[in-house]
């Protein structure tokens, strides 16, 4: 089955790629749907990450049960526990494997995530 990209960005990526069962989304950044950075700390920026996460992977027909793997990146590891908690009500059972690292980031955020979902054709 050859892969198959869903939604557009301003950006050269797609939001989401399914490869067989599979479905990968980009890096999501807390950016509204105005295109702005929402304002705030870690807690808002990272419950507008996975709002997008969310939406992005409706493209591909999946939902956040179907994520098995996220990889996080936080500006600042001290926003360790503020983002947990906001991250725990968007997996609260049987949550994804998780990788959190902190980085430099591309823009003045304070967090980016990556998801990979499985969800049979």
């Amino acid at each position: 089955m050859p892969k198959q990209c869903f939604g557009k960005s301003h950006v050269p990526l797609s939001p989401a790629v399914r490869a067989g069962d599979f479905v990968y989304i980009s890096g999501q950044v807390p950016v509204g749907s105005d295109g702005l950075v929402v304002k705030g700390g870690i807690a808002e920026q990272a419950e507008q990450v996975l709002e997008n996460i969310k939406t992005a992977l409706a493209l591909a027909g999946c939902t956040m049960d179907d994520v098995v793997k996220t990889t996080v990146w936080l500006e600042d590891a001290r926003d360790f526990g503020a983002f947990n908690i906001v991250y725990a009500r968007y997996f609260p059972v049987d949550p994804p494997a998780r990788t959190t690292v902190e980085s430099r980031l591309m823009i003045d955020i304070k967090i980016e995530i990556e998801a990979v979902a499985y969800r049979p054709v």
